[in-house]
């Protein structure tokens, strides 16, 4: 029997407008914009459709912003009774898969990735620490890569999207030559990336200490719909286990590669992207050719989404 899995992306996939189309035909979709607002005590709507790129892109307003369209984005399908037999996201993403599946109530979770935005930003000095993505080489290589590169100070796997490619973090001078190593290696391309920290690496630790402090405070629930997990790549067994997931996820690895494999593990075969852009949709595809790939971001590919599943 055919298993669905809801997926959400993570910082990077934002845009000016995303989620109005849907919150203009659902009124499910427009209460979890309001929600969103009451929580974080300004208007989210005027940030996220009349805002400029510049203002989405600092990332204590990047993560509310997206996690509030994600939630929204799916709420169309909830309403036609469309749900999940798993759901997982990509390092953000995750958290409105806990709120999808009841793990964590939204308007905390909306407050507290507004916190954890903040909390990576302020972890490493502007300037200091950087991104890259290598494209074209094995995660042995790149591990090696890593390490050799690792002479000049913190260069450390970030994300292992799909397979061949790979994004590492660290401090800049360490970023640089493990970009001359891997083009050396061989890779396709290794390019530094426009981000403004290094995320999910071993410098990012300080936003995970604070970040477990506001953890505290937030009530977990039972997992109505079992989740996917980036620091491990495979379905989280407790929800004693989730806190401390989501505070080793900030200076940690995320294996999506690992977490879509286990999905399909477990029998998904559609694959539901929800919220702003592609991007997990052609991780997933290079994947796994064979799973069925759908995405809900507006009215079209919401339409798409309803007619493919309903057919």
């Amino acid at each position: 029997m055919s298993k669905i899995a809801f997926v959400f992306p993570g910082q990077g996939a934002q845009y000016i407008g995303m989620s109005k189309e849907i919150s203009e035909i659902s009124q499910a979709a427009g209460r979890i914009l309001d929600d969103a607002t009451e929580a974080l005590g300004f208007d989210i709507r005027n940030m996220i459709f009349e805002s400029d790129e510049e203002t989405l892109k600092i990332t204590e307003n990047t993560q509310p912003a997206i996690l509030a369209a994600s939630i929204a984005c799916a709420q169309p399908l909830l309403e036609a009774g469309i749900s999940a037999d798993y759901t997982g996201g990509l390092s953000l993403g995750e958290y409105a898969a806990h709120v999808i599946s009841g793990s964590m109530a939204f308007k905390d979770a909306i407050k507290i990735v507004r916190k954890r935005g903040k909390y990576m930003q302020e972890a490493v000095p502007l300037g200091k620490g950087t991104m890259a993505a290598i494209l074209g080489l094995s995660r042995e290589d790149v591990l090696e890569t890593c390490k050799m590169a690792s002479v000049k100070g913190v260069v450390e796997p970030a994300n292992f999207n799909c397979p061949g490619q790979i994004v590492i973090a660290g401090e800049v001078d360490a970023i640089n030559e493990a970009i001359r190593i891997a083009s050396g290696k061989g890779a396709k391309r290794a390019m530094l990336l426009n981000v403004s920290a290094p995320f999910h690496c071993s410098l990012l630790k300080p936003a995970g200490e604070k970040l477990s402090k506001e953890l505290e405070n937030i009530e977990v629930n039972r997992m109505s719909i079992p989740v996917v997990t980036n620091v491990t790549g495979k379905i989280i067994e407790s929800e004693t286990d989730i806190k401390d997931l989501l505070v080793r996820q900030v200076s940690t690895s995320v294996l999506w590669e690992d977490c879509v494999r286990s999905l399909i593990e477990k029998g998904a075969d559609t694959f539901i992207e929800i919220g702003p852009g592609k991007v997990l949709s052609g991780f997933i595809k290079k994947i796994d050719k064979g799973v069925r790939i759908l995405n809900v971001e507006d009215k079209a590919s919401l339409d798409n989404t309803m007619a493919v599943l309903k057919g």
